[in-house]
């Protein structure tokens, strides 16, 4: 284990983040002389994943969790497997995580993990034996009153039973709080695959509103066609808003009258991906950033928005669905431009919203109906959304800045609070 302040890299995701709490600085008087706290994680964990393959050969991958902050409860935050997961990002995303949580209120800190790999290139035996090794290496720091993983890129509802099922082997009882994300039937939540996505259309809905922009023909564009960006464009779609263009892994496809969902659903069914869609046009992936547009959804992975693209893009309202999608410069631009944003640390976080749900329910053994949650959901959403735009208003900056105002004033005040031991 190592207290990290920073990585080499120059360009990552990590420095996106100091500089985004170097920002906000300024607006938080007293407590700024906590904010090194900010930006230094609490604990960062490498492992080596050892596993046996299906022919018999011993692969090795690095696995990571880090614990960004846990001033305001237990840590809180996703298991990534990609082929791109470093420690650079995992720190970033594990102190974005720190943000959000502390934007809407949820009694948790901030922590991210992750699997240095291509899950697609392993059997279900492979990924099984994986995510069992990779628990066990950071078993030791997670539980249900210290960090609890969920879902994140590459992960699934599968992922997280077997994180439950290994962990409660070592503990000799079923532990079904130590996870969130997982099936229903092992102490899942429903409503939970959708939450973020809904919580993308109920936080666009809402500054939609108060930037008087009318979703009923509004041409939204969405990067990312998994569990969040999709669920928000069928709920944009049903508000009778034009789904123009999508984008993902096989490639970008255009309708400038807009797509019929319903039958897109089906086609990733049998397809996996948007592209050969018969209900629209296949357009280049570069292309799909200039395309017409009212409203933008990057939800795919972070770092999509570059400042060319900011320059020329068209959207009135961009809905970060995805972590850390947009470069502190195009950032910049952005606003220069009068388009807003609505950023993820709020945007996105219907899906950690409803992971604190399950994670009350499994403490409980009560569970709640999908339209208690939904409603739940919508409430603290609404009332984040509310909360950040009165504060951007008040001190006169964006919304991300306010976000990071008032989720670092409650962080910091926490940590003021509780002080430091030993003194």
């Amino acid at each position: 284990m190592s207290n990290l302040s920073y990585v080499p890299e120059s360009n990552g995701a990590w420095q996106t983040y100091l500089a985004q709490v170097d920002r906000v600085a300024p607006y938080l008087e007293h407590l700024k002389d906590y904010i090194n706290t900010l930006k230094r994680p609490k604990r960062a964990l490498i492992v080596d994943v050892p596993i046996v393959m299906d022919d018999g050969t011993i692969r090795h991958f690095e696995g990571y969790r880090v614990q960004h902050n846990l001033s305001r409860g237990p840590g809180k935050g996703g298991i990534r497997y990609h082929p791109d997961v470093d420690l650079n990002e995992v720190m970033a995303l594990s102190a974005w995580m720190t943000i959000k949580t502390a934007a809407l209120n949820l009694p948790f800190g901030g922590a991210k993990g992750g699997i240095r790999v291509d899950p697609r290139s392993l059997s279900p035996r492979e990924l099984e034996r994986l995510t069992r090794r990779y628990t066990s290496e950071i078993g030791h720091i997670i539980g249900p009153q210290k960090d609890i993983p969920a879902p994140d890129v590459g992960t699934n509802p599968n992922v997280m039973g077997w994180i439950m099922d290994t962990y409660s082997s070592g503990q000799g009882h079923t532990v079904t709080g130590v996870v969130t994300g997982k099936p229903v039937h092992l102490g899942g939540s429903l409503g939970r695959i959708k939450a973020t996505g809904r919580g993308v259309f109920i936080t666009g809905q809402q500054v939609a509103q108060k930037i008087k922009l009318p979703l009923e023909g509004a041409k939204v564009a969405v990067q990312g066609f998994g569990n969040v960006g999709s669920e928000a464009a069928y709920l944009f779609a049903n508000a009778k808003s034009k789904i123009v263009a999508i984008q993902d892994h096989t490639g970008t496809i255009f309708q400038p009258e807009g797509m019929d969902i319903e039958a897109l659903k089906l086609h990733l069914a049998e397809h996996q991906g948007v592209a050969g869609f018969v209900g629209a046009e296949a357009i280049s992936n570069d292309h799909f950033w200039y395309v017409e547009m009212d409203i933008l959804i990057p939800a795919a992975l972070e770092g999509q928005i570059t400042v060319e693209r900011a320059k020329k893009l068209s959207a009135k309202l961009v809905l970060e669905g995805a972590n850390g999608p947009t470069y502190l410069d195009a950032d910049d631009i952005l606003i220069e431009r009068g388009i807003t944003v609505v950023p993820d640390v709020i945007c996105n976080a219907g899906g950690v919203t409803v992971s604190y749900f399950e994670w009350v329910q499994d403490m409980a053994s009560l569970f709640w109906s999908e339209e208690e949650i939904n409603q739940r959901l919508d409430k603290l959403m609404i009332q984040a959304v509310n909360d950040v735009w009165k504060a951007a208003n008040e001190k006169v900056c964006s919304l991300r800045t306010a976000a990071y105002i008032l989720a670092c004033e409650r962080i910091l005040r926490a940590r003021k609070e509780r002080g430091i031991y030993p003194g």
